[in-house]
């Protein structure tokens, strides 16, 4: 019997649907993470924005037209925010929520709507290997920031955390050379008083990269930088979720930050590493947006110089509190996208364009088209003109822009 577990949005949905891989493994399936023949799909969904769950209603039909006969487990946020659309679809026999997906394994017998309450944390599978030499290792699950534009609080619940002494067994048990450490509001985590400077000081002496998910600007903090800086190898990207740069549109979002305090993280983070690279997400097109207020967040992106920047159109969720307001016309959030766009690109070439010249580590992630492609310890994109693939860390000398990154020799 052949099972794929096929995933839409997150880092936190790729480590619960490994969670399920190792789960259907230990039931017998054969199992894959890619969408191809099988006789059972679990389809694991997101709901961050409308078109996210567009997506995932259309992965069913997807499903249905590589094999008619499958039968589906439709699970994860779009599913808990809208069931009956999914256990109204042909071929779909079970529906589960965002909450304990670990629980689908006892249920692949049953049908209907399954959508569980019980908020407390799983650790029963350990997540299977998904890529060779990378992991998301998901530490935090929930968030209560309610901000005016997301449900995923209201589909996530509340915020709870791992025991770090199960997170490092986890780490050790996936042996790969690096491990990203996510969550849903990773920055709120919380083990029994324990914080994220503390679970990062428990990891201090595993000779493994690190990376950090999404953090909110508030866990810049000196004891946070300390704590990364005495890791054995730690990758330097800061994901900082900014979403505007206007201090009105921000407060509208119910952001706990001013545009200034976003700054002062930044400047905090590039007086311990230099050359980190510093990315950010940014919403266009918030129901309250003015020309000045996108004007503000354009000028931030060019006094900041982030390393990329995540651009994507507001899109008005129900249940929301910004789902009620009078929306801006398609036509202006199109157009301000279109104009972030452009500085986005001209501020990742900037910061790519630093780093010629200069040596790189580099985990090699795949071969394709005679190059070695993989992420540089400050997530530029690398690539080597070589085939001789390998698992290990490789140090490399950047010698020119070369598509979405930079091109790199390897170092004798």
């Amino acid at each position: 019997m052949k099972a794929v577990v096929f995933t839409l949005g997150c880092k936190v949905n790729a480590c619960e649907s490994a969670s399920l891989l190792t789960g259907l493994k230990e039931l017998g399936y054969e199992v894959s993470d890619k969408l191809g023949f099988a006789d059972l799909y679990i389809l694991n969904t997101c709901a961050v924005t409308s078109e996210a769950e567009k997506k995932s209603r259309q992965a069913v039909a997807r499903i249905k037209k590589i094999n008619s006969a499958a039968k589906i487990i439709v699970t994860g946020c779009a599913a808990q925010n809208s069931p009956k659309s999914f256990l109204d679809k042909e071929g779909v026999y079970l529906v589960t929520g965002a909450i304990n997906k670990d629980k689908i394994i006892s249920l692949i017998n049953e049908s209907g709507l399954h959508l569980d309450e019980d908020d407390c944390y799983y650790e029963r599978f350990m997540p299977s290997k998904g890529e060779r030499t990378r992991a998301y290792i998901k530490v935090q699950d929930g968030c209560e920031n309610f901000c005016a534009y997301c449900l995923i609080p209201y589909l996530r619940g509340a915020c709870r955390s791992r025991d770090p002494k199960k997170v490092r067994e986890e780490i050790l048990h996936l042996g790969v050379k690096e491990a990203v450490i996510t969550g849903i509001n990773l920055t709120a985590y919380n083990y029994e008083g324990l914080k994220l400077y503390d679970l990062i000081e428990s990891l201090s002496d595993l000779d493994i990269r690190l990376r950090l998910g999404s953090l909110e600007e508030n866990v810049v903090t000196d004891r946070f930088l300390s704590a990364l800086s005495l890791l054995k190898d730690f990758a330097p990207h800061f994901h900082l979720s900014l979403q505007s740069g206007s201090d009105k549109v921000l407060k509208e979002m119910n952001r706990k930050y001013c545009r200034d305090e976003f700054i002062e993280s930044i400047n905090k983070i590039r007086k311990v590493f230099p050359d980190a690279a510093i990315t950010t997400d940014i919403i266009v097109g918030f129901p309250t947006e003015t020309e000045q207020d996108f004007s503000d967040t354009l000028s931030m992106c060019q006094a900041v110089n982030f390393a990329d920047i995540h651009c994507f159109v507001f899109s008005p969720r129900k249940g929301t509190k910004a789902y009620d307001m009078l929306q801006l016309d398609a036509q202006t959030k199109n157009e301000r996208l279109q104009r972030l766009i452009k500085v986005k690109e001209e501020s990742r070439k900037a910061f790519s364009e630093k780093f010629i010249g200069k040596t790189l580590s580099v985990l090699p992630e795949m071969v394709k088209d005679g190059y070695i492609e993989g992420y540089s310890a400050n997530y530029i994109r690398c690539y080597i003109k070589s085939t001789d693939f390998s698992e290990e860390i490789i140090s490399v000398k950047a010698t020119g822009l070369f598509k979405d990154g930079l091109l790199c020799e390897i170092q004798k």
